[in-house]
């Protein structure tokens, strides 16, 4: 690893990796088995980082937050919502509630994928970072909350997507240690990995291939994430000039915000909008950052007094209404010495789509995003349900015993207008995808439509959110795709 852009500039490799987060580790690591990586990451190391790696300190880093530099990136969306980016390698896996449970079988299947090899990437992800949780007091409660609410039957200790209450994987270690996808880097060949620390890269870079006529990704440009200086490097595709076409990819794994915003600043994308910021056009593709999703979210407090509890992260979910609902509860801090207990559902399938726009010609900024939170009416039905099933779990017995007389919970139901309060209280659940979706932005092999050697693979391209949580899918989809991607070099 190093934060030395002067040591990679103008250097060539067979595969450039944008973003160190939960697919791009994996997916590095499977790529640097049998060809040269350069991982580019705009943030910096989780392994010195206790808000990072330590559990008792889960939650912290949401709140402190600035500009450029923070593990976490704010940012509101133009519907209101406050949400967050991971920036630090590892991604969102090294700042969420590090829930692990795989996709539903239907989602594989719908995706296309070969289920013996989805099944062997997932134990790959499996056998290095994620482990049964030890159950806290209150996670066990909220266990028989769910019960008590109706959502059955009880599956115990899975790591499959099955309607019921179920106990999910960690990322968490017995000794409370996270381990993110950046530990995913150490199943790879240490000797083909350069990993690129605080460097953030501006736009693709295009060659046409004069013999073949056909416009090419030959490498990236990238400056220092700090902003300190203006200087721009460059680091290339090996193979790659104008009479031929490097056999690398250029493969974007910079999440749901960060992906379809790069191919934007490349010149990949709707042409009116890339007009606006006077970026030439190579390709345009209308798709880029439309079909955005993010799943809504209603949240009621067990107990909304800010006293001062240990962090306690999801460590059972409940999934009711064929899939649709997905219920967890966690100890949320919101200050150093104050937390919240908030018992969460999210909707899983929403019909709802926004968008997502670019705000500036800096990489560093956020784009703009609206995701039309209930915009629907089916979604606005379900939120109505959803909330209903959420105020059952905070009534149940087991959460009034184990809170007290004194604590102070939400109580909803009974007001005239449901509907005005979800679309009032609609929140996140941090699980926004699409803009680079599969059929419409890349192919079923995950390339970007009208450029060889351009792929993206990562949460941008869902056109739904996989099982309770989508890091699990994320990591496998990350080594799934550098598998497939041996495969395809093996029989050129």
């Amino acid at each position: 690893m190093t934060s030395d852009v002067e040591e990679v500039s103008g250097k060539s490799f067979d595969y450039i990796i944008v973003g160190g987060g939960t697919a791009g580790c994996p997916l590095a690591a499977t790529l640097s088995e049998k060809f040269s990586v350069l991982l580019v990451e705009r943030g910096g190391s989780p392994f010195e980082n206790p808000l990072v790696m330590e559990k008792k300190y889960y939650g912290y880093s949401l709140f402190e937050t600035d500009e450029f530099s923070s593990v976490a990136q704010s940012f509101v969306s133009v519907d209101g919502v406050r949400n967050l980016r991971g920036r630090v390698l590892g991604g969102s896996s090294a700042i969420n509630g590090g829930f692990y449970s795989r996709a539903s079988k239907e989602f594989v299947k719908k995706a296309g994928w070969n289920e013996e090899m989805v099944a062997k990437a997932y134990e790959w992800v499996e056998s290095r970072v994620v482990f049964p949780p030890m159950l806290t007091p209150w996670q066990f409660t909220a266990e028989f909350g769910l019960l008590e609410a109706g959502i059955l039957p009880y599956n115990g200790y899975t790591l499959e997507h099955v309607e019921g209450t179920k106990i999910g994987g960690t990322v968490f270690d017995q000794l409370g240690t996270r381990h993110t996808s950046a530990d995913l880097l150490q199943g790879g060949n240490p000797e083909n990995i350069i990993v690129l620390l605080n460097a953030t890269v501006k736009n693709i870079i295009f060659h046409n291939n004069s013999d073949k006529n056909e416009t090419c990704a030959s490498g990236i440009s990238f400056i220092r994430s700090d902003g300190t200086a203006d200087e721009t490097f460059e680091a290339v595709l090996s193979g790659a000039n104008d009479s031929s076409s490097p056999l690398g990819d250029v493969i974007l794994a910079a999440g749901a915000m960060g992906s379809p915003a790069i191919l934007l600043l490349s010149g990949v994308g709707p042409p009116k909008h890339l007009k606006k910021f006077d970026i030439p056009i190579v390709v345009a593709l209308k798709d880029v950052g439309r079909q955005l999703k993010d799943n809504p979210c209603i949240s009621l407090m067990a107990d909304s007094r800010p006293l001062n509890r240990p962090a306690d992260p999801p460590q059972v979910a409940g999934i009711a209404k064929d899939l649709k609902f997905i219920i967890e509860a966690g100890v949320l801090p919101i200050s150093a010495n104050s937390t919240l207990v908030p018992v969460a559902a999210k909707l899983a399938f929403p019909k709802s789509k926004g968008r997502l726009k670019l705000n500036s010609m800096d990489p560093r900024e956020n784009p703009t995003v609206k995701f039309n939170y209930l915009s629907k009416e089916e979604d606005l039905k379900q939120c109505v349900e959803m909330v209903e099933m959420l105020q059952r779990v905070v009534s149940s017995q087991a959460v009034t015993v184990f809170l007290g007389a004194e604590h102070k919970k939400d109580v909803l139901v009974g007001s005239e207008d449901l509907p005005g309060l979800c679309q009032k209280n609609v929140r996140t659940f941090y699980h926004y995808h699409g803009g680079c979706s599969v059929g419409s932005v890349v192919d079923s092999d995950y390339r970007v439509y009208g450029v060889k050697g351009l792929r993206v693979v990562d949460g941008s391209t869902f056109l739904e959110s996989p099982g309770t949580n989508p890091m699990a899918t994320l990591m496998m989809l990350g080594r799934y795709q550098g598998m497939k991607i041996l495969q395809e070099r093996d029989s050129t």
